[in-house]
């Protein structure tokens, strides 16, 4: 039986299997991926990162992204902080700020001198179709029947979707119930991210995530992006603010239209191991 060598990480306590595949390709069935990342059985994870060799000269590395469900998406915030610690411990690079290919664009993150990590997340995007969404103009509030209850929300993509809606008391949103019926909606043909957000201040919002193809999350890198975006576009935020979720504070910086999205927080090692791959 073959092994797969992979390492352990975390961010804010969203947890990663990542895999070194810049010598030898990653060549995991949706059923295996599915079996790697189980809690009980395998070494669990709510992603698995594969860090590959880019083709293009302007970028380092090329970077994938698989759901606990085996479906491989586009982007991961939480995921990109973690890439860079991994590529500069395993020695595939000593730059402390490197170009990454992904399935939605390039992102850049860096590695700041206190250990933190700050990531070029890119341009949101709110054009219905790139996130896509059906039957959405676009603008910063859209109601979404959920169930034959009215939500409302607002629609955008991160490199990947995210629906947003503001709540009044962020431990007592519908999210284990109302999340999945968001994430499968019939008006986003790839899934969403739903998320529920409350504003404390200008500069402060409590944020959870039920992220498509995982469930809720301790923490979402992507939709902690988007959530200060939606705040920002609805003008409940300023530009800074400072992200609390269940595994601890992200910081985000938004300057408005056209401009990146930046984040900043930790990244960890936790351990490294072996697991024997089973039959697909």
């Amino acid at each position: 039986m073959s092994e797969l060598e992979f390492t352990k990480m975390q961010g804010l306590g969203n947890d990663f299997v990542v895999v070194d595949a810049t010598r030898r390709p990653f060549a995991l069935s949706t059923a295996q991926i599915r079996a790697l990342a189980d809690r009980r059985f395998g070494v669990g994870c709510d992603q698995v990162l594969v860090v590959e060799r880019s083709s293009r000269a302007d970028v380092d590395f090329r970077y994938r992204i698989f759901n606990a469900d085996g479906g491989e998406v586009e982007q991961c915030g939480n995921g990109a902080r973690c890439f860079v610690v991994f590529v500069r411990a395993r020695g595939l690079t000593a730059q402390r700020e490197i170009r990454v290919e992904t399935r939605s664009g390039v992102i850049v993150p860096r590695l700041e001198n206190d250990g933190q990590v700050t990531v070029d997340m890119g341009a949101p995007r709110f054009e219905p179709r790139t996130v896509p969404f059906e039957g959405g103009t676009g603008e910063p509030v859209e109601p979404l029947d959920v169930d034959g209850t009215e939500r409302a929300v607002t629609v955008l993509s991160m490199g990947n979707p995210h629906a947003v809606q503001v709540v009044a008391d962020i431990d007592a949103c519908p999210i284990a119930t109302e999340g999945p019926r968001i994430e499968s909606h019939p008006r986003f043909p790839n899934r969403v991210n739903a998320g529920y957000m409350q504003v404390v201040d200008r500069a402060n919002i409590r944020l959870r995530v039920w992220e498509r193809g995982v469930g809720e999350t301790l923490a979402c890198g992507t939709g902690a992006c988007a959530a200060v975006v939606a705040g920002r576009r609805r003008g409940l935020l300023d530009a800074r603010v400072t992200v609390a979720t269940r595994g601890g504070l992200l910081r985000i910086r938004w300057d408005g239209d056209g401009r990146s999205v930046w984040m900043t927080g930790p990244a960890a090692i936790v351990f490294e191991g072996r697991w024997p791959i089973p039959a697909s």
